[in-house]
């Protein structure tokens, strides 16, 4: 069994092969963390892992009662200004101007397998898995508003998956703006904390520091996750190696938007694990009956140093949020033609270099950019998502018959959320880009960023890509994602209200 719970002692006991995660509810009916680490046996009560005490200088949240407060009390889902001072996992702005909010304990329930996370991507469970998840449903009587976290326990992975949700069952609108995905409270600051930091064509190098007091973190504001920052922390002790062990615990992040991944860590060398959505820039509306899923955070432990860390996240990754045939089988060996001919080609010259790839053992040819529109260089056609008839005469469909005559699989690249200003698409819509008005246009590389936040535009593109696969069936598409939108002009977009969402609605209509 993954999931325990003490109804005595009101604790929650998850499990997995090599790791045990144990949380409480506390006295005033919020949840508390009692222990992350090492798997240890269970028994009857962990209560002796909650920390509380008389400090000089601590504001108490019962008037009389000097031996509770949340500044000392390792929290399972912190909220804002109630005797705790460090940074909160979410933040809820009411009518009134108020922040406060007191979600206690209300239900749970445990249920084998996993639920999918709507219009997110998220790991999975198949039948069979050693796979559980409890739900635990928090309730704040004054504005009717249900938060849910989910805890999904890959029990033969070591791997917890964690996310919340808000339920708006009142009559007031809210803004969410700060929502983490996950937060841990270890018990002490011993550690380093490593990060993946790089740019453009030097992606993902590892960066260490020690952790200290205060707030360390790595972010992006950009609108995605990339090359400068990855979504993930790790926190490993200082003797703690790559191959020769030592203790390490991983938080990675399931989103390709704007993320905060920061530790805090506070005058009781405590620190505390944020993981989830860059509260920077970001307001989401609630309105009554909606709700709010955040996106999910991927939680490990090891103590066989970080290739043990590394191990737990490639498992879970490769088996359980990759899909589709390509999860199972050996990726093919490809070429592609970009810096072979540039925009600079021929149906002839493609099927002849496709020709002399299959000799060399090619097994997959993907033709890249400048097959479309009037595309002969980067000023133009970007958003014109039909066949270039000059290059290609028989089109996709003639070309990839070709390519498959030759016992090849043939592949296509797209950019589908740019458009050049030379463009059909862009003269017929030029509101569909990401700006705002009577401001300059930011640009890159003689394109604009559409907006995938607006229905209309999603369906448009969507309709037009489906044309030409559903042309010439069964074969890959590449997706090229290469931009970035100033924050400035994704919170303001024309003809519509807004209130900070948008980054993150960008992202949700893009997936």
């Amino acid at each position: 069994m993954a999931i325990i719970f003490n109804e005595k002692t009101r604790e929650f006991h998850l499990q997995t092969n090599q790791t045990s995660y144990i949380f409480t509810i506390l006295e005033n009916e919020q949840l508390g963390q009692l222990y992350y680490g090492k798997k240890v046996r269970h028994k009857d009560s962990f209560q002796h892992l909650l920390v509380k005490g008389n400090r000089p200088n601590t504001p108490y949240i019962k008037e009389g009662d000097m031996s509770f407060t949340l500044e000392q009390t390792k929290q399972e889902y912190p909220s804002y200004g109630t005797t705790d001072f460090r940074e909160p996992a979410f933040q809820l702005l009411q009518e009134n101007g108020s922040r406060i909010t007191d979600f206690q304990y209300e239900s749970h329930k445990i249920y084998k397998g996993k639920p999918e996370l709507a219009g997110l991507p998220a790991t999975y469970a198949e039948a069979g898995d050693q796979v559980e998840t409890v739900e635990i449903t928090l309730y704040d009587a004054v504005i009717n508003v249900e938060l849910t976290l989910l805890y999904s326990v890959f029990e033969e992975m070591d791997a917890i998956a964690r996310s919340a949700r808000f339920d708006n069952k009142g009559s007031q609108k809210l803004n969410i703006t700060r929502s983490m995905s996950t937060s841990v409270d270890l018990f002490d600051a011993d550690y380093q904390m490593v990060q993946l930091s790089g740019a453009w064509a030097r992606e993902r190098h590892l960066k260490t520091r020690k952790l200290e007091t205060g707030i360390q973190s790595i972010s992006s504001t950009r609108g995605t996750a990339g090359a400068h920052q990855s979504p993930f922390l790790a926190l490993k002790r200082p003797s703690t190696t790559e191959s020769q062990g030592g203790e390490v615990f991983g938080f990675s992040l399931v989103y390709s938007g704007n993320f905060l991944a920061q530790v805090e860590v506070d005058y009781l060398d405590v620190s505390r694990v944020s993981l989830g959505i860059n509260p920077f820039d970001f307001n989401w509306l609630l309105e009554t009956g909606e709700s709010f899923q955040t996106p999910e955070a991927v939680m490990t432990y090891s103590n066989q140093g970080l290739n043990g860390m590394s191990h737990n996240f490639h498992q879970l990754y490769q088996k359980r949020l990759v899909r589709g045939k390509w999860r199972d089988q050996v990726r093919p060996v490809l070429t592609n033609n970009w810096e072979g001919t540039y925009f600079d080609f021929t149906e002839d010259k493609i099927v002849e270099m496709a020709k002399q790839s299959k000799e060399l053992g090619v097994e997959l040819f993907v033709l890249d950019d400048g097959w479309f529109g009037k595309r002969n260089d980067d000023t133009t056609s970007l958003g014109d998502w039909f066949v270039n008839k000059t290059k290609l005469p028989n089109g996709i469909k003639g070309l990839a018959e070709k390519i498959t005559a030759l016992d090849m699989d043939f592949g296509l690249w797209f950019e589908p959320e740019m458009v050049s200003k030379v463009s059909e698409l862009y003269e017929k819509h030029p509101d569909w880009i990401i700006h705002v008005p009577n401001r300059n246009l930011s640009h890159g590389r003689n394109q604009y960023v559409l907006d995938f936040s607006r229905k209309e535009v999603v369906d448009a593109l969507y309709e037009m890509m489906s044309e030409i696969l559903n042309d010439a069936p069964n074969f890959l598409c590449e997706m090229g994602y290469e931009s970035f939108y100033d924050r400035g002009r994704i919170c303001c977009i024309t003809g519509r209200k807004t209130t900070g969402s948008d980054t993150s609605i960008y992202i949700r209509g893009g997936i």
